[in-house]
């Protein structure tokens, strides 16, 4: 375990880069007055595009590869496929002991998080309107309650960025773009209920930085516990796992609220572009 090796220390950077994503969509939240849900539901889908991409065609295969190496070509695909659908397993389990909130951009979207009627735009002019229009106590357990939520979901996620990245920075720093990505409607889920809760911009950046930096802590907790088991095995598990909780996290939540955003073909388009992307990026740097 070598905190000091540089390859160790730009996987942790992109780690961190990716979760502190989150804080972009505190922004839009604070400074946007209207929002552009086709190019939201555009990057959503491409982000989607790329994880699934990269997930099956360069994570899943070097999950092979590794346990081609520890355990031969018929059991190495067998227990690739095993931790594979171990990594789905696990973000259904861990959906279902911590949903996830998914809430939107849009101003209806904010009105139904504050049981009224949206305002004509959010921002520090709903804040100062709504005074009295709902209760600042639920909306700042909802807050609370999203940020607790999200946070935990940051933990595996930052743990798929690291691992990537540490082994080829070439497939982490697109699959930590696309989880950046996808980490900014998390940010609005809990900037929307802080701000309106507390009307104080600096506590709903702070509540999505400390969430976005679950990113990062789970990099930290996950290399510091496998450094020292690490080994063609647990390499080609890790990488495994990785590939089926990015497939499932693409198709459960980046998707859905992809398709919840569009007005036409954005979602298809944005799918299809961000493989694309992925595709030439592995291409270029072979």
């Amino acid at each position: 375990m070598d905190f000091t090796n540089p390859a160790v220390l730009i996987a942790l950077t992109i780690a961190f880069g990716a979760g502190l994503a989150t804080v972009l969509g505190s922004l839009l939240v604070i400074f946007a007055r209207e929002t552009n849900t086709r190019l939201l539901s555009f990057g959503l889908a491409f982000a989607a595009g790329a994880m699934v991409y990269i997930s099956l065609v360069e994570i899943f295969t070097k999950a092979n590869q590794s346990f081609v190496k520890a355990a031969g070509e018929k059991a190495g695909y067998g227990w690739t496929t095993l931790f594979f659908f171990a990594g789905v397993v696990l973000l259904i389990a861990l959906d279902r002991l911590i949903p996830n909130p998914h809430h939107g951009l849009t101003d209806k979207d904010v009105g139904e998080r504050m049981g009224k009627p949206a305002p004509a735009s959010a921002g520090a002019a709903a804040v100062e309107t709504s005074g009295e229009g709902y209760d600042r106590a639920k909306i700042a357990r909802v807050g609370l309650l999203a940020a607790l939520a999200i946070t935990a979901h940051n933990l595996p996620e930052g743990l798929a960025t690291f691992f990537a990245t540490l082994d080829n920075p070439v497939v982490g720093a697109p699959l930590a773009i696309a989880i950046a990505v996808h980490n900014i409607p998390e940010g609005v889920s809990i900037a929307v209920p802080v701000y309106y809760a507390t009307g104080s911009k600096t506590k709903a950046v702070l509540a999505t930085a400390v969430s976005g930096l679950a990113e990062p802590f789970g990099a930290i907790v996950g290399y510091a516990v496998l450094a020292p088991f690490l080994n063609d095995f647990i390499f080609g598990s890790v990488f495994a796992v990785i590939a089926g909780a990015m497939v499932f996290l693409a198709l459960d939540e980046l998707l859905p609220a992809a398709r919840s955003y569009a007005r036409g073909h954005e979602t298809v388009y944005g799918m299809v572009i961000g493989m694309a992307a992925m595709a030439l990026s592995l291409v270029m740097f072979k």
